[in-house]
């Protein structure tokens, strides 16, 4: 099996997780993988699958050009010349010409059903290489039922082609954490030890809903004499509506955006919250909700798409709206043993998560398309 990782962005957001948690998995069981990635990432796969050949292309490809190019020119050379027999794409594309089974992780259906939370090129692309995935790969993988109805229900997949195979959690990097860990963490973002916050990880992207959770959150501290920090982090997005949100906050609360943060924090941040709120209008799986309950946070959601899939009895769910979200704020806030309660229960629905079972679901998937290719020949 070939893993194409050259889509893999550098700052390592879930698509990035995804593959290299995947990558690492079927290393340690023994998966005959070869991985082509990019030249900046040949050492980290040569940490994560020190048993498996990796290959660097011959230079970076940086734009999506670049690598799209790369992608149907270079890559089935790549495939005839290592005799591969399964090429797995990661992220939606995959090379036209590939001579051998094709797998193709297809990671969610917004792209049509909500297309207006996102760019309008970027929408109109993936819409166009999810179509095009559905029809020319052996076997498309999506990370769990709810992708699945959709892609059925709006591209018209054919199901028989579709395997849900759900993602996994990182225990060693996502875990309750220790105080040392939520004291750094606090350090980076700004806050001093004794501030209580509630946390937000992820891109400041439409999906996120984050205007409308700055604006709960606004509702919810009024009238509070001690009201807790929000703290925003993640990489930078292009929703325009944040910063209206933010100026509509009363000087007394307070936002922090942190940005980006480095990995070695996210178990003190998001375990260190007095809950973590992701109000996403829809996900094609959820990894961040994932990782938030394997920290032992108490989280709060909302029930589109594939969260409740994720999430299950372990979390709190709350409409999109910011009157819902600050309802749901101020129950939670107002309830230390319900958080406590929900943490706990979160923490041990998250250890069913395992990206070794993930990489068995993926082995079999690509046997799978391996015999459906030989029989379409």
């Amino acid at each position: 099996m070939l893993i194409d990782a050259t889509a893999v962005p550098a700052d390592r957001g879930g698509v990035g997780r995804y593959v290299d948690s995947l990558v690492f998995a079927l290393d340690s069981e023994g998966a005959p993988i070869t991985v082509v990635c990019q030249p900046r990432d040949v050492e980290l796969y040569g940490r994560l699958a020190p048993n498996s050949r990796i290959v660097p292309t011959a230079e970076a490809n940086a734009t999506r050009t670049a690598r799209l190019t790369w992608e149907q020119t270079t890559l089935p050379r790549l495939v005839r010349r290592l005799g591969v027999d399964v090429l797995h794409s990661p992220h939606y594309t995959t090379a036209l010409a590939n001579p051998a089974a094709s797998v193709v992780t297809l990671h969610d259906a917004t792209f049509f059903t909500d297309a207006a939370l996102h760019h309008s090129i970027k929408a109109r692309f993936f819409r166009a290489w999810t179509r095009t995935a559905l029809v020319r790969a052996s076997l498309c993988v999506v990370p769990s039922a709810a992708t699945a109805t959709e892609l059925v229900r709006v591209a018209r997949a054919d199901p028989r082609r579709l395997e849900v195979i759900q993602h996994g959690v990182d225990a060693e990097r996502f875990h309750l954490p220790t105080q040392d860990e939520i004291d750094v963490a606090r350090s980076m973002v700004g806050l001093a030890p004794d501030t209580p916050y509630v946390a937000f990880l992820g891109a400041l992207e439409p999906r996120k809903n984050v205007p409308a959770l700055i604006r709960g959150f606004a509702a919810a501290c009024r009238g509070r004499s001690d009201p807790p920090a929000l703290v925003l982090a993640g990489q930078p997005g292009w929703d325009r509506q944040v910063e209206r949100a933010l100026d509509d906050v009363p000087h007394r609360l307070r936002v922090i955006r942190a940005g980006y943060l480095p990995f070695e924090t996210l178990a003190g941040f998001l375990g260190g919250a007095e809950l973590v709120a992701y109000p996403s209008l829809g996900e094609g799986f959820g990894l961040p909700v994932l990782e938030a309950m394997a920290c032992g946070a108490c989280v709060l959601t909302t029930r589109r798409l594939a969260l409740p899939e994720v999430g299950g009895d372990a979390v709190a769910y709350c409409g999109v709206g910011a009157g819902d979200i600050a309802a749901a704020l101020v129950e939670l806030l107002d309830d230390p043993a319900r958080r406590a309660f929900l943490a706990s229960a979160a923490q041990r629905r998250a250890k069913e998560f395992s990206w070794l079972t993930s990489a068995e679901g993926h082995r079999a998937a690509y046997e799978r398309a391996h015999r459906v290719h030989r029989r379409g020949r």
